[in-house]
C-alpha cells in the first residue's frame, strides 16, 4: 500500500562515507512519518538536474541556479540531529517520479522502492515495490533548496571528467571517449603561497 507523507518540514540530501565509496540518500519527515531513501549519484543528479528545469519553467527564468565558483557553492548538509534514528521508512529507491500541482503552487515526488532478491543457485532478482511506494510534497522554494543541496554533496566527491564522466582519482585517465588513447590528467588549483 503506497504511503502519503503530505507536506514536509524535513528535506534534504547528504552522502554517507569516503569520496568513491560514498553512499548517498535523500531525506524526508512531515507529522505523518520519516523516510530515509537511499540512491545512486547519478538519481540524485538527476533529480537536481529535473527541479532545476523546473523551478526555471515555473517562475520563467526567475529561479535559476547559477555555479559561478566553488566558492560560491553551499556546503554540503548532512541529516538533521533531530531526525529519527529509525525512520519508519528506509529504502533502495529504484524509480522516482517527479510532479508539479499547478492548484497548490506545490511539487509531488512519488518514490518506489527497490529490492533485490537473492535466492541460491540463482541471478539475483531486482524487483520494483511500487505497491510501497512512498510520495511527499515540498514547496518551490524547498525544491530550490534541495536542489542547491543536491549539487552541494555531489561536488564535495571526485571531479568527474568532464567528457566520459567517469570519476577521475588524481592521476592520469584513459578516457573512454577518446578511445583511451589519450590520458587527461586532472590539474588542482592551489592557493598562491605568502612569501
Amino acid at each position: 500500500m503506497s504511503v502519503d507523507l503530505g507536506p514536509v518540514s524535513v528535506l534534504g540530501a547528504d552522502a554517507v562515507g569516503q569520496p568513491g565509496q560514498r553512499r548517498f540518500r535523500l531525506f524526508a519527515q512531515s507529522v505523518r512519518g520519516s523516510a530515509v531513501m537511499w540512491m545512486e549519484k547519478e538519481q540524485l543528479t538527476s533529480l537536481s538536474v529535473a527541479l532545476d528545469r523546473s523551478l526555471a519553467l515555473l517562475t520563467e527564468g526567475q529561479m535559476l541556479r547559477t555555479e559561478a565558483s566553488a566558492d560560491a557553492r553551499p556546503e554540503p548538509q548532512s541529516i538533521p540531529a533531530d531526525f529519527p534514528e529509525n525512520p519508519t521508512y528506509d529504502f533502495q529507491v529504484g524509480q522516482m517520479k517527479l510532479n508539479f500541482d499547478e492548484s497548490d503552487v506545490t511539487f509531488l515526488l512519488n518514490v518506489t522502492p527497490l529490492e533485490i532478491v537473492m535466492e541460491q543457485a540463482e541471478e539475483p532478482q531486482v524487483i520494483m515495490r511500487e505497491e510501497d511506494s512512498i510520495s511527499f510534497v515540498f514547496t518551490q522554494q524547498e525544491a530550490y533548496q534541495l536542489s542547491n543541496s543536491i549539487t552541494a554533496v555531489v561536488s564535495a566527491g571526485r571531479p568527474v571528467c568532464p567528457l566520459c564522466h567517469k570519476p577521475l582519482d588524481g592521476g592520469p585517465h584513459a578516457c573512454a571517449k577518446m578511445n583511451g588513447h589519450k590520458d587527461i590528467i586532472q590539474i588542482e588549483e592551489r592557493e598562491d603561497e605568502e612569501e
